[in-house]
């Protein structure tokens, strides 16, 4: 019998990484680019010196960077080195950063502010069970197979991925259950015999035709470059085709995910089911642009995976790509400054928040991005901030509560991926996103974890993660006073829709994350989940470039930048951010890219 240990309070607990750092000894075929390369800027004083105006620190500390086995080579660099690029967080969008760069022989420091690397990638080990923390849905594999390609590396030889379908298990109000399967065909099928003689088969076969085109149209203009606006989708140099024109109609910009959605599917829980491809970047369907439908061939194509360990195996293996890179972690070391030059035109320094002045040659912010230009610009890069919050309203994505829920037995009807969903889809969503209040009658999205990986849970039992999304803190809400009423609300729900009526019973551990506690542990816009909202029929799917028109050396990754959140979209943005860098020559190189072979991406490329 498992112990009972149940706490009600949200959990802040930090989990990571050790911090030592690999090393790689040998001589030989190095010699001569190390003088010509790295011996003008590699430090080799132990201790601090003080240099500059009164005040400014600037410590340069011994520090071991380690070159990558195809130099066999020893040498130093301090993390204060100019030449360096600095990364301010360790998010999965910082992780594919600092990869990136690094393969392209770039120097990276990553500053993160707590005590364990990846973000909200984070895991949960208590009594035997072991959770997620934060995503547990990954989508678009190749998009993480890119990043070990940039470093001559294959991806099977860092992580495992199991693709798991049916994709997701829906149950319903009126006590049925749907399954998502990959194949078009077999879906069909399967819906022909939920919904009998209402088209909704059909429809949904021309429903992933137009998601297929949208998201081939999204390759084109979207994905993989540096994107703030529509002027950016379109190179002005090679003159307005009859193909690029096509191209903007067919994004049906206008127009809504939900309104589109229903064109085609007549059946309201499977519109309902298929609202929630949108659900990745935590936005109304009624108010996000019907671009977004193209998640769904996107998701449908490259299937539904996860990765032994859980999802937190990502961050990980990024780690270690990163570490055997050469590139440098410092845990506990949050940012708080931004340094500009003289002229407020470029990033050339940051600071700590103990005080350290780092000079660098260029920053990725992983950071929020509205948040970097609000309190990491802030009183260093006025103009650029002003730029910033006149360019368009930054709404927060929404929120959302986390239960973390360990059972002393699991149940056998539910699969990996589940989505007990409301009643009442609109009012569900008129609550969150327009009244900014919980919903009465909530979606809770489950994941139970042991159905695929025994593991994490004790013999029989489940670890069970349930989402249920909240609205972003708005003044005067309290979680502390809020949480203890709105758990019940979830549980009854489970009870009830979710087919799970002992579930109180079968508790033996329990955690829990609010909004409050997200915008605490994280540092992100407000408690939001999903960076910055995807509201707005005309420019909705548009977020913060890459690469800042505002400040030269600053570019921005993560869900609250270009193309937005979601696990393939968060690394993505990463890589964008650092190949805008890589071709803006922000920084010196310091070895030879390790593939010149790594070609052009594709989100459409295969696992």
């Amino acid at each position: 019998m498992l112990a009972r240990s149940v706490s009600k309070g949200g959990y802040l607990g930090s989990w990571g990484f050790s911090e030592g750092e690999p090393r790689t000894s040998g001589r030989g075929v190095v010699d001569f680019y190390r003088r010509t390369h790295v011996a003008p800027f590699a430090k080799t004083t132990t201790r601090a010196d003080v240099r500059g105006s009164p005040g400014i620190r600037l410590l340069r500390q011994r520090r071991r960077f380690a070159l990558p086995s195809l130099f066999h080579e020893d040498f130093l660099l301090s993390s204060a080195s100019p030449e360096r690029i600095a990364i301010i967080g360790s998010g999965l969008a910082g992780l594919t950063a600092a990869c990136t760069l690094a393969a392209r022989g770039y120097a990276v420091t990553v500053f993160e502010q707590s005590s364990w690397l990846g973000g909200k990638a984070a895991v949960l080990r208590e009594v035997g069970f072991r959770f997620d923390m934060g995503p547990t849905i990954l989508t678009v594999p190749s998009t993480l197979r890119r990043i070990f390609t940039e470093a001559g590396k294959q991806m099977e030889d860092y992580i495992t991925l199991i693709k798991l379908d049916p994709q997701w298990r829906c149950f319903f109000d009126d006590g049925s259950a749907l399954d998502l399967v990959a194949d078009e065909n077999a879906m069909a099928d399967n819906l022909e015999q939920y919904a009998p003689g209402t088209g909704t088969a059909a429809g949904y076969k021309q429903f992933l035709t137009l998601s297929d085109r949208l998201h081939t149209i999204s390759d084109r203009y979207f994905f993989w470059k540096s994107i703030g606006g529509i002027a950016d989708m379109i190179d002005i140099k090679a003159g307005f085709s009859p193909s690029i024109i096509s191209d903007v109609f067919k994004m049906r910009m206008g127009r809504s995910v939900a309104g589109t959605v229903r064109k085609y599917i007549p059946d309201a829980r499977v519109a309902q089911m298929i609202d929630h491809f949108t659900q990745y970047v935590g936005s109304a369907p009624d108010a996000s642009p019907a671009v977004l439908c193209g998640i769904a061939h996107m998701q449908t194509s490259e299937g539904v995976w996860y990765p032994v360990g859980g999802t937190r195996a990502v961050p990980e293996a990024l780690v270690k790509l990163a570490r055997e890179l050469g590139v440098e972690f410092r845990t506990n070391t949050g940012i708080s400054k931004i340094i500009m030059d003289d002229a407020g035109q470029k990033a050339t320094a940051v600071q700590t928040e103990s005080g350290e002045i780092v000079p660098v040659a260029a920053v990725v912010s992983n950071a929020d991005s509205v948040r970097t230009h609000r309190e990491l610009l802030n009183g260093t890069a006025a103009r650029a901030k002003a730029k910033f919050e006149k360019r368009r309203k930054y709404e927060p994505a929404c929120s959302g509560v986390v239960l973390y829920l360990g059972l002393n037995k699991a149940y056998d009807h539910l699969l990996h991926h589940g989505f007990v969903f409301s009643k009442d889809p609109e009012a569900e969503f008129h609550a969150i996103y327009h009244e900014g209040k919980p919903a009465p009658d909530p979606t809770c999205y489950v994941a139970a974890t042991a159905r695929t990986e025994p593991g994490t849970a004790p013999a029989g039992g489940e670890a069970m993660y349930v989402l249920v999304h909240t609205p972003y803190l708005r003044p005067g809400q309290d979680w502390k006073v809020m949480f203890p009423d709105y758990r019940q609300v979830i549980l009854n729900k489970l009870k009830t829709t979710g087919q799970m009526p002992d579930i109180e019973e079968r508790i033996v551990f329990e955690r829990s994350l609010t909004p409050q506690d997200i915008h605490d542990r994280y540092r992100v816009l407000d408690g939001a989940i999903y960076g910055i909202a995807s509201h707005g029929k005309w420019i909705g799917a548009f977020k913060p470039a890459n690469r800042s028109p505002d400040i030269k050396g600053l570019y921005l990754a993560g869900g609250a930048a270009h193309p937005g959140p979601g696990m393939p979209m968060v690394m993505m943005s990463g890589w964008i951010a650092a190949d805008v860098l890589d071709r803006d020559e922000a920084a010196p190189r310091i070895r030879p890219r390790m593939n010149e072979q790594a070609g052009a991406p594709s989100s459409r490329t295969t696992a």
